[in-house]
């Protein structure tokens, strides 16, 4: 968990966490690293990608879909309710799953008064079994269009890890009037690259 003034004199908060296989617990510590954020200043904070579980999308497994879940939802809810307690706004990633059954992968903009200010659907989904994203196989492309949503410290946007490769996501953007973008990631580092040169340049690109 990190936190970062910025030009304008935000503090936001950075939460990056080891998850395992059980959401509530990730859940509980999820809201335990919001509550330090907080207390050190922080007025908004984002999660990880999908941080109420382990990052599934490594193996096609039908089992996972379990985990998807409605937006707004008891995930959104727990985390409206914080984002109102302390009085900060909140970035959140969810495996989303919409009425007619289809399934995304979402980052929700909670206001600090606990409002739902903005949803956005991951749009550029990245599928590579054999390098441990097969995402594909779990969430469509995001058919909402790029948001950007006026809470009560700045006008955010938020995008989702892959579609940090794509600068036309972050411009589109920013023209809906976005003034810092947020990007719940879920990059973690291959054993197996670490000492090659890929593994070198794919840690100095993201």
């Amino acid at each position: 968990m990190a936190t970062e003034k910025t030009s304008a004199g935000l503090s936001l908060g950075l939460i990056q966490m080891r998850c395992v296989a059980e959401p509530q617990k990730n859940l509980a510590r999820a809201l335990t690293l919001i509550d330090q954020a907080a207390s050190k200043g922080a007025q908004m904070i984002a999660l990880p990608e999908l941080f109420s579980s382990l990052y599934f999308c490594q193996e096609n497994n039908k089992k996972f879909f379990e985990l998807a879940e409605p937006v707004p939802g008891p995930t959104t809810e727990l985390l409206a309710k914080k984002a109102k307690e302390l009085g900060i706004v909140l970035i959140g990633s969810i495996f989303e799953k919409a009425p007619n059954g289809d399934t995304f992968n979402t980052a929700v903009i909670l206001d600090a008064d606990g409002s739902l200010k903005g949803k956005y659907r991951k749009v550029h989904i990245p599928d590579d079994l054999k390098n441990h994203y097969s995402e594909l196989f779990y969430f469509k492309p995001g058919d909402l269009g790029f948001v950007s949503a006026k809470t009560r410290f700045a006008t955010v946007g938020s995008l989702v890890c892959w579609d940090q490769w794509y600068p036309e996501a972050a411009r589109a953007t920013v023209l809906k009037g976005a003034e810092i973008l947020f990007y719940p990631t879920a990059i973690g580092w291959q054993l197996s690259e670490k000492g090659r040169e890929i593994g070198k340049k794919e840690f100095d690109a993201w």
